[in-house]
């Protein structure tokens, strides 16, 4: 999901970057370089795109983006806006200098009731962590090799039957395979798989959660074709409500999310 630009940026980092942090699941948004109509336009894409994640945050990092007349505002307090409206809401926070104009504007305007102000990324992802509502997850590591697609497929089985979500269970099972399937033969590296359920917790014979994520990281940052070509990928895209890619600090997350009611096919990043 990198976009650069050549009209803007800082030094050599893209002007606008998004990068999912592999241990909390929080997207990490960067802009740089002079805010204009065209980084503010790759800069709602980008945000877009992290908001169909429906991570467990999404942090702003407006540090070195340079917007004198404060022009940016409304989009933060849009893409905040938005964030809060999913299900559950995704907190959206800004880091920034806190003798910014940018800061002043986004004050007066209310952002602190919608969007929370932080000096540093550290910070706003400590506060991301410390009051998002618990959600119910299963991590586990594999090793890049074929059995490793039959054990992911047993935990997914297993996560989905004890939260109650036993109408996904087939598509969750194809779509697992075919994450861990694609790591395992294209990349060859140690392979992360992590389960969440988002939203209210219904089990047994209660009606389904909300809706299931499934991640699977790796440690290779080539990004498979964002249109689905293959068959594996296709396969995911008619299975899932949404799938997309986003790079991680060590390579890249593949995810998708399956819910009981709904379309699927939406491709995502």
């Amino acid at each position: 999901m990198r976009m650069p630009r050549d009209s803007s940026g800082t030094g050599t980092d893209p002007p606008v970057a998004a990068v999912m942090d592999h241990e909390t699941g929080i997207i990490e948004l960067t802009v740089n370089g002079q805010w204009d109509r065209g980084l503010g336009y790759t800069a709602y894409r980008t945000a877009q795109k992290c908001l169909a994640e429906h991570p467990a945050g999404l942090a702003l990092d407006l540090l070195n983006l340079h917007d004198p007349r404060s022009a940016s505002a409304p989009l933060w307090m849009t893409v905040a806006a938005q964030g809060g409206r999913l299900h559950p809401p995704v907190p959206v926070v800004a880091c920034l200098p806190p003798t910014a104009r940018l800061a002043g504007r986004l004050d007066r305007i209310g952002a602190g009731r919608h969007l929370s102000m932080f000096s540093t990324v550290g910070l706003a992802r400590t506060a991301i962590t410390s009051h998002r509502p618990t959600t119910s997850q299963v991590r586990l590591q594999l090793p890049p090799v074929p059995a490793s697609v039959a054990n992911a497929r047993q935990i997914v089985g297993a996560a989905c039957t004890e939260w109650g979500m036993t109408a996904l269970l087939p598509r969750a099972r194809l779509v697992v395979s075919e994450l861990v399937t694609n790591a395992v033969v294209h990349v060859g590296s140690p392979i992360d798989v992590v389960i969440s359920h988002r939203g209210t917790l219904r089990r047994a014979a209660s009606r389904g959660a909300t809706s299931l994520h499934l991640a699977v990281y790796d440690h290779d940052p080539r990004m498979p074709p964002p249109s689905g070509n293959g068959k594996g990928l296709r396969l995911v895209t008619v299975a899932s409500q949404a799938w997309g890619v986003l790079p991680t600090r060590v390579g890249k997350v593949v995810w998708a999310i399956l819910r009981e009611t709904g379309g699927p096919g939406e491709l995502s990043g």
